[in-house]
């Protein structure tokens, strides 16, 4: 498997090997060899998540307060999605930066977004699926929710596609607003938890 760190601390790339025949396809999406070599700690695994999204379908940008937070390690095992790491820490380096990744089946290549990070997801064609192991149970009165059109974001959605945003989404705050409202991660609570669970 090879993974590559993106721009964004605390995110990362892995594309895995892919084994074809007359039968169809092998991969392993996940492996914790690679990952823990990468990442510098094992990923913690509270919960699996599964959805499927019609083109144009947008999710997030979500993300959680910090701690515990929740780090997400996202594939795409059927059609494919353009995943959008958010750094929304307040004090890092990159604030206010995005990198995107494109998943696919084909590729079976996974992003892993480290806690305080925002992420975001948009539908390329029908029925795609987006799986993502999560390294803490989902905590409805510790989620939060950033709107994905922020223009000051200007986030790369595929304009030839019709937008599809649950009304959570549509009416989150911008990241201005929500810098302003203090509810962002910190980058000094960020670094502390993933130096703690390297220790």
């Amino acid at each position: 498997m090879q993974a590559s760190s993106l721009k964004i601390d605390g995110a990362f790339e892995f594309t895995p090997r892919t084994f074809p025949d007359d039968r169809g396809v092998f991969v392993s999406p996940y492996q914790e060899a690679a990952f823990t070599e990468a990442v510098g700690h094992p990923l913690r695994l509270a919960q699996t998540n599964h959805s499927v999204s019609r083109a144009g379908t947008i999710r997030g940008i979500h993300y959680a307060d910090v701690p515990p937070s929740q780090a997400k390690y996202v594939y795409c095992p059927r059609g494919s999605l353009i995943d959008v790491v958010v750094d929304i820490r307040v004090g890092s380096p990159t604030f206010g930066q995005w990198e995107a990744v494109l998943l696919s089946a084909a590729k079976c290549n996974a992003v892993y977004l480290a806690e305080g990070l925002g992420h975001a997801m948009i539908a390329l064609e029908d029925d795609t699926t987006m799986s993502y192991l999560c390294s803490t149970p989902y905590n409805p009165s510790g989620e939060h929710g950033l709107t994905p059109l922020d223009p000051a974001l200007d986030l790369p959605w595929p304009r030839e596609l019709e937008f599809v945003l649950s009304e959570k989404d549509e009416a989150a705050p911008t990241l201005a607003e929500a810098f302003e409202a203090g509810t962002l991660p910190r980058y000094e609570d960020c670094l502390a938890l993933y130096a703690s669970l390297k220790a």
